[in-house]
């Protein structure tokens, strides 16, 4: 089964498995049960073992959606549906024979899943949380003030309502306004000659420049897939996950000038089969 497929079918039954999550319990019975349908699961890779998983630890992803809440503007439901994927992968790449606990094993992967879907979709101007507050709050001061003076009110007295100054409020709607990039390939109606891009109508090196970025990373992601096993998963670890080389070291069980050898090994095979691709 493909990634996307995975993810698909991930995705569908998260509903039913959030719903009937129960809370985690630090109990040695716990660990013994969780420890028990791993083994099961390493087996059979039966679903029904595997949304149980997903169930006990399922405040694993619920201390790590509550953390990122109050760091984003995702809502919880999604960080959640994302976390539990995390979760899943997790759950499909224990190794019992290593003997690390599942919860240190598992919190890098629903970290990691929630970092990659907050990266994907962040915007390219970071709003202080000061101003998203006060564009929040200016709403209601419109509106009031609109039935004052039943017109639409002045930036002056939007500001003054907000006990802002005219020329931070101004900056305030800049940078709302310009919160999301806009895409070069946008169309724009030319009425005589149909429609083109925006891209054509601003020429700009750095979109040519972007273009390849997103074709090396493409080449990347294929280059990645053709390493060795092990080698692949540390350089996953240190560069996709966040992880120290130390910490990458404790999840799969070697030691750090291992993993340091293998993010030099990794590094150079990559760029020999880019390398190789180019010609």
């Amino acid at each position: 089964m493909s990634v996307c497929s995975q993810s698909f079918t991930y995705k569908c039954s998260l509903p039913k498995l959030i719903h009937g999550a129960m809370p985690t319990r630090v109990t040695n019975e716990l660990k013994h049960e969780i420890w028990q349908l791993l083994r099961e699961y390493q087996q059979s890779r039966g679903e029904k073992i595997r949304n149980q998983l997903v169930q006990i630890n399922f405040g694993l992803v619920r201390k790590e959606a509550y953390y990122w809440m109050n760091q984003c503007h995702e809502s919880y439901d999604d960080l959640i549906q994302v976390g539990c994927i995390g979760l899943i992968r997790a759950i499909e790449k224990f190794e019992i024979t290593k003997g690390h606990a599942f919860s240190s094993f598992a919190t890098p992967y629903i970290r990691g899943e929630i970092q990659h879907y907050l990266r994907d979709k962040g915007v390219t101007v970071r709003i202080p949380r000061r101003w998203l507050a006060l564009q929040q709050q200016s709403i209601g001061v419109s509106r009031s003030l609109q039935e004052q003076y039943n017109r639409q009110p002045t930036n002056k007295e939007v500001a003054a309502g907000l006990d802002i100054s005219p020329e931070e409020w101004q900056e305030i709607k800049l940078a709302w306004a310009n919160r999301s990039p806009l895409s070069l390939d946008v169309p724009i109606h030319d009425g005589d000659d149909g429609s083109t891009c925006l891209g054509e109508l601003v020429p700009d090196h750095r979109y040519r420049s972007f273009q390849l970025a997103q074709e090396d990373q493409l080449r990347l992601q294929q280059a990645l897939v053709q390493l060795e096993q092990r080698t692949r998963e540390v350089l996953e670890f240190v560069f996709l996950h966040d992880l120290t080389q130390k910490q990458a070291a404790e999840h799969l069980g070697i030691s750090v000038v291992t993993v340091s050898r293998r993010v030099k090994k990794g590094l150079n095979c990559l760029k020999q089969i880019m390398t190789i691709a180019d010609d």
